[in-house]
């Protein structure tokens, strides 16, 4: 079994986390400077799941490296568990096999049916069509700030430009 170690740069334990990992028995141990704070362009992280084999581990020292919502860490897990490998949480000493990876699961499953959609993703306010497109369907701004997951603000400013 091959364990792979895996740390978020920019955090201002990655140092300590890279020993750790090192400790922990990782044969490599692969850092990411993250170009901002989108988990979707970890091509690290990408590269090791599409790397790994059945049998192996990947080790971080805690889920934040791996995701920002519930549902990103969920698909995590599945696209290791799909690969035939697993997670190992170095710090909590959870691995997703046995009694604590249905438990994380199920941790997991159970945040991510109470997150908003856009947990976890930074935006950058919604498309201006889908404002016009909820508009013209009769929904009032308030509805549409909270469905695009945008502030209140945002809606009236793209609904003012549209105006314009």
């Amino acid at each position: 079994m091959l364990k792979i170690g895996y740390v978020r740069l920019r955090d201002p334990r990655s140092t300590e986390d890279t020993a750790s990992l090192k400790a922990a028995g990782c044969h490599v141990v692969r850092a990411e400077e993250p170009a901002g704070l989108a988990f979707d362009d970890s091509s690290v992280l990408n590269s090791i799941i599409d790397f790994i084999a059945e049998g192996d581990q990947l080790v971080v020292t805690r889920l934040g490296h791996l995701g920002s919502s519930a549902r990103d860490l969920l698909d995590v897990l599945d696209r290791l568990e799909s690969r035939g490998a697993s997670l190992m949480i170095a710090d909590a000493e959870i691995c997703s096999l046995g009694e604590g990876g249905r438990a994380l699961r199920a941790a997991l499953g159970a945040v991510a049916a109470v997150e908003p959609p856009w947990a976890g993703r930074r935006r950058k306010g919604a498309p201006a069509e889908d404002i016009r497109a909820l508009q013209a369907a009769g929904v009032g701004p308030v509805e549409i700030a909270r469905r695009l997951g945008v502030s209140r603000m945002t809606v009236w400013r793209k609904l003012k430009e549209a105006t314009a």
